[in-house]
């Protein structure tokens, strides 16, 4: 057998991703600009925190922050700058951003790194629909009018699809998912498919997500996939007009998922009772993982009484400049990866 290659030195591979690389630094200032000219306040909020987050199938990083005294204090690698930035709102009532590096353990492929750089804003007074078209005019300053991915050629000046959970279901799976959300064995027969062993509504509600809507949105220009089932509002609230859904987005371009988005719910009472629900999940479902005890975020919950009625996103900045870039691998848009 022919002896394997050595790996290429730094100066060669990072060579060949020079001319991304370059257009990282141009939509990074672009997004900057972009955002003080509307008025926004670039804030920056700690790394290391008490409480990483509280998404059910998130895998953080634990570390620990030593005193002076000697004292010890456990600590994680946040999932997302997102509670902290809404205390701040709380506390200011201002318009925020922040490029934030975030950590997600048990992450890897072409689209995701453990590291990465996460694009959070929150605006009061916003609703679902205007942070829609204000996503739209930040990919409209900092993307080419055409880009060109996996064989895709996708208009950024033309308007972008707004499109119902329940329509892409309907349009693309053939199944009415609020019909069915809950039972499993419902939606996999309306579905025409297997109910695998173990399988909840919500697995199987990603695995048609994956496998029939996604592949089919955002192929020609870019898709928001909005009003969430309200088993999914996470940090949402729900549509006051039809309690079955969230007030929650997602966007996706060349079948990459760039964004999320909410309608941020304020009630403090049912973000708790959320929370407790998706910690006794995450339990149930890995029960022999050791560090997933953090305790509930206090300081949070005890501001979110007083954040304004307001909406906010998390936007893949990596998966941004993969867009800008033409590329589908988020190396390529990485000066260094993780253990480069």
């Amino acid at each position: 057998m022919p002896e394997s290659l050595p790996p290429r030195p730094d100066h060669a591979r990072i060579a060949d991703r020079l001319p991304r690389l370059l257009r990282r630094n141009l939509v990074l200032r672009g997004v900057r600009a972009f955002f003080d000219a509307r008025g926004y306040t670039e804030v920056e909020t700690p790394y290391a925190v008490p409480t990483p987050g509280e998404e059910v199938h998130l895998k953080v990083f634990a570390t620990e922050r030593a005193g002076a005294d000697g004292s010890r204090e456990r600590l994680w690698l946040h999932t997302s700058p997102e509670f902290a930035m809404k205390r701040i709102v709380a506390a200011t009532g201002l318009p925020v951003y922040q490029l934030a590096r975030v950590w997600r353990n048990a992450e890897g492929s072409r689209l995701h790194a453990h590291e990465f750089t996460m694009l959070e804003w929150y605006r009061p007074g916003a609703t679902l629909g205007s942070l829609m078209d204000e996503t739209e005019a930040l990919l409209r300053a900092v993307v080419p009018p055409v880009v060109r991915v996996e064989g895709d050629e996708i208009s950024i000046a033309a308007p972008f699809e707004r499109l119902s959970v329940a329509e892409a279901f309907a349009r693309h799976a053939g199944v009415d998912i609020l019909a069915h959300e809950g039972d499993a064995p419902a939606l996999a027969e309306a579905a025409g498919c297997d109910l695998r062993r173990g399988e909840t509504w919500e697995d199987l509600f990603f695995r048609l997500m994956m496998a029939r809507v996604e592949p089919r949105i955002g192929r020609t220009r870019p898709t928001f996939l909005t009003h969430w089932p309200a088993s999914q509002a996470a940090l949402a609230r729900r549509d006051p007009t039809d309690p079955r859904v969230a007030l929650r987005f997602e966007l996706y371009a060349g079948g990459i998922e760039l964004a999320n988005a909410f309608e941020e719910l304020t009630d403090p009472a049912e973000q708790r009772a959320r929370f407790e629900a998706d910690r006794a999940r995450r339990l149930a479902l890995y029960p022999g993982e050791s560090g997933l005890d953090w305790p509930m975020d206090e300081a949070f919950l005890s501001a979110l009484g007083n954040l304004p009625p307001c909406a906010g996103i998390a936007l893949g900045f990596d998966r941004l400049v993969m867009l800008a870039a033409g590329t589908n691998r988020i190396a390529d848009v990485q000066w260094l990866g993780a253990g480069s």
